[in-house]
C-alpha cells in the first residue's frame, strides 16, 4: 500500500513538472507572436513609449499603410500564386514517381530511391550558388515559374520518401482486381492509389505549402523585380525601409500579414496533419 502511495506521488510530481515545462514553453512560443500582433495595432509613438503595453485604440491604419505604401498586397498575391503553383507541380511530379518506385522493380530503381533519400540531407544553401549561376546562364532569373519549379524539385526527396512508404503498404490485390477490369497503370494510379494515400498527400501538401509560403533564400536570390517578390522577401524589404522611416506600426503590420495566414492555415489543417503523421508512423 505504501509503495502504491509513493508511486502515485512520484507520478503526480512528474506530471506536474511536465505540465509546468509545457506551460512555460507555450508562453515562450506564443508571447512573441501575440506581442507582434497587438503591436501592429499600435501607433509608432505607443510602440516606442510602451513596447509591452496594450494599444490605447486599435490602429488599423498600419495595415492600410503596409498594403498600399509597402506593396504587401502585391507580395501577398505573389506568395499565393507561387505556393499554389509550386504545390501543383510538386504533386504532379512526386505522385507518379513514388508509384513507380514503390511498385515496380527495374534497373537502378533502388539507386534512384537512395538518391532521393540522400536528397533529404542536402540543404538549400549548399547548392544555392551553383543553381543561381545555372539559372543566370540560361537567362531565367526573375521568373516566378522558374522559382516554382525550383521549389517543387527541391521538395521532391521528402515528398517521395513519405509517399513511397504509404504506397508500399497498399495490398497489390487492389491493383490486380483493377487490371482484371481493364484498368491501365494510369487509371490504377488515379482511381486506386491516390485515393488510398490521401492522408499522405494531405500531409506533404501541408508541409510543402507552409515551406513555400515562408521560404526566403531562394525567393530572395532568384526574384529581383519588386512586382514579383514574395511576402517573405517583401517583409525583409519593409524592415529595411521602416527601420529608417521609423514607422514601426507598419513594420509590425507587415509581420502580422506574413504570420497570420500561416497560423490560420495550421489551425484549420492540424487535425489532418496529425492524422497523416500518425498513419505514416504506424505504416513505416
Amino acid at each position: 500500500m505504501a509503495d502504491n502511495k509513493v508511486f502515485n506521488w512520484r507520478r503526480n510530481i512528474t506530471r506536474l513538472i511536465i505540465t509546468l515545462v509545457l506551460m512555460i514553453y507555450t508562453v515562450i512560443t506564443l508571447f512573441p507572436m501575440l506581442w507582434s500582433i497587438y503591436s501592429s495595432l499600435k501607433s509608432s509613438n505607443e510602440i516606442l513609449a510602451s513596447p509591452w503595453g496594450l494599444p490605447s485604440k486599435l490602429n488599423f491604419q498600419n495595415y492600410i499603410n503596409a498594403f498600399t505604401k509597402a506593396n504587401m498586397g502585391d507580395y501577398f498575391l505573389n506568395s499565393i500564386f507561387i505556393t499554389v503553383l509550386s504545390l501543383v507541380l510538386l504533386l504532379v511530379l512526386a505522385i507518379p514517381t513514388s508509384y513507380v518506385l514503390a511498385r515496380f522493380k527495374f534497373m537502378f530503381s533502388k539507386t534512384l530511391k537512395n538518391i532521393f533519400v540522400a536528397g533529404l540531407f542536402i540543404q538549400v544553401m549548399i547548392y544555392l550558388v551553383p543553381l543561381f549561376l545555372l539559372v543566370n546562364k540560361v537567362h531565367l532569373l526573375n521568373n516566378r515559374l522558374v522559382l516554382c519549379i525550383i521549389y517543387a524539385v527541391t521538395s521532391l526527396p521528402f515528398t517521395i520518401f513519405l509517399l513511397i512508404s504509404f504506397m508500399k503498404s497498399i495490398p497489390k490485390d487492389y491493383e490486380d482486381a483493377a487490371m482484371i477490369d481493364g484498368c491501365n497503370y494510369f487509371g490504377i494510379l488515379v482511381k486506386i492509389i491516390v485515393p488510398m494515400v490521401k492522408p499522405a498527400v494531405v500531409t506533404v501538401s501541408i508541409f510543402s505549402a507552409l515551406g513555400f509560403w515562408n521560404e526566403f533564400p531562394l525567393a530572395f536570390t532568384f526574384i529581383s523585380s519588386s512586382s514579383k517578390k514574395t511576402l517573405s522577401v517583401g517583409l525583409a524589404n519593409l524592415m529595411e525601409i521602416q527601420r529608417y522611416a521609423t514607422d514601426w506600426g507598419a513594420l509590425f503590420a507587415g509581420l502580422a500579414i506574413v504570420m497570420i495566414p500561416t497560423l490560420l492555415f495550421y489551425v484549420f489543417t492540424q487535425k489532418k496533419l496529425t492524422e497523416g503523421v500518425s498513419i505514416g508512423g504506424l505504416k513505416g
